[in-house]
């Protein structure tokens, strides 16, 4: 390396994660998540934005600047009594935080993000805003079941995160269920910007809230909208590991039109051993014909949660819009459920 290329070069400091002691490098300019990412070390996070303040911990020791974050994420007396958001940090020294949330298990199965070159296979509608699409990969994605990656549209800049809605045996092939919005710049790539055979990239895999194997007692998933996808390929997987425990899935929609892949859920339950997918309308029309539950998801798992069994040693993942997940969570917790065995993935407005 010449001695100009040197000169260029980032300063690289040390970060230590307390009490896992995991030591890693970061680069300036470089947040301390992505450091992480870039070297397989599978911290806790969501958004990646400071939104949701999943990768909130607390500086020990070292010199940081915070990016822009959202205050709902890290409130001004945090700030002042040194905790920090992990996806916004930038260190300028050697570094020392303590994670308040971390799991070992997770830790144990860290996946090195990674980018990759793929091209637009299929566009399927599956209701009048949610649509389907599947990326094939130049090379395979290693993920875990319930996981996420970002897909870049070349050209326009344009990045988006979208969980995969296939099992993690399918990494050529990525799909994905993405709700369309009126003034989305995505959403609106969908209807006539992009085409099958064009090419994007996609980086990842992202996300905590995954599959976990080899448990007791119930598996509860939760969600709506979109949420669906990480929560098919969780089940995807589930199905395809051979293990028995009960699965109950619990999804909220609006109105009968806003339900879709009732077929696959019928080959569920005739093929798995105890399942049963419970949809939810939260606003039934009068012509829906509707004779399942009514009310809001949460409603509907807070009712069924009173006549299950073992909820204590439930395995519960909840994917949608952060209204629903705020609303799920103290459900769970007054049903018994272990809040360390609670997972979830707030679908949050996109920040770029």
């Amino acid at each position: 390396m010449t001695a100009q290329a040197l000169h260029n070069s980032p300063a690289v400091h040390t970060v230590r994660l307390e009490p896992v002691g995991i030591e890693m490098e970061v680069a300036e300019g470089e947040t301390i998540l992505d450091a992480a990412f870039r070297q397989g070390v599978s911290l806790m996070h969501g958004c990646k934005e400071g939104q949701c303040s999943a990768c909130k911990c607390l500086l020990i020791d070292g010199d940081v600047e915070m990016l822009k974050y959202s205050t709902f994420a890290l409130s001004d007396p945090e700030r002042d009594s040194n905790h920090i958001l992990l996806c916004r940090s930038l260190a300028y020294s050697d570094v020392a935080v303590e994670l308040l949330n971390y799991d070992e298990d997770l830790l144990s199965r860290s996946i090195p993000v990674k980018d990759f070159n793929a091209r637009l296979a299929a566009v399927e509608p599956l209701t009048h805003d949610i649509v389907a699409i599947a990326l094939d990969l130049d090379q395979p994605m290693k993920f875990w079941a319930g996981q996420y990656a970002d897909i870049t549209l070349p050209g326009i800049g344009l990045t988006r995160s979208f969980s995969m809605g296939n099992p993690p045996a399918d990494g050529n092939r990525l799909e994905f269920i993405i709700k369309k919005y009126p003034d989305g710049a995505f959403s609106r790539q969908l209807d006539g910007g992009l085409s099958v055979g064009d090419r994007v990239s996609v980086r990842g895999p992202y996300g905590t809230c995954f599959r976990r194997e080899g448990r007791d007692g119930p598996m509860i998933l939760v969600g709506g909208g979109s949420g669906m996808a990480p929560l098919l390929s969780i089940l995807r997987d589930q199905a395809a590991s051979g293990e028995t425990r009960p699965v109950r899935f619990f999804y909220g929609a609006r109105s009968r039109r806003d339900l879709f892949h009732l077929d696959q859920f019928e080959e569920f339950a005739r093929s798995l051993p105890d399942f049963a997918f419970i949809p939810a309308l939260s606003h039934a029309e009068d012509g829906d014909g509707w004779t399942g539950e009514t009310g809001f998801i949460h409603e509907v798992l807070r009712r069924h949660l009173s006549e299950m069994d073992e909820v204590e040693e439930a395995d519960v993942f909840s994917c949608g819009p952060p209204p629903m997940i705020d609303a799920v969570l103290p459900v769970l917790q007054i049903a018994g459920v272990d809040s360390a065995r609670v997972y979830f993935d707030k679908f949050t407005p996109a920040t770029r």
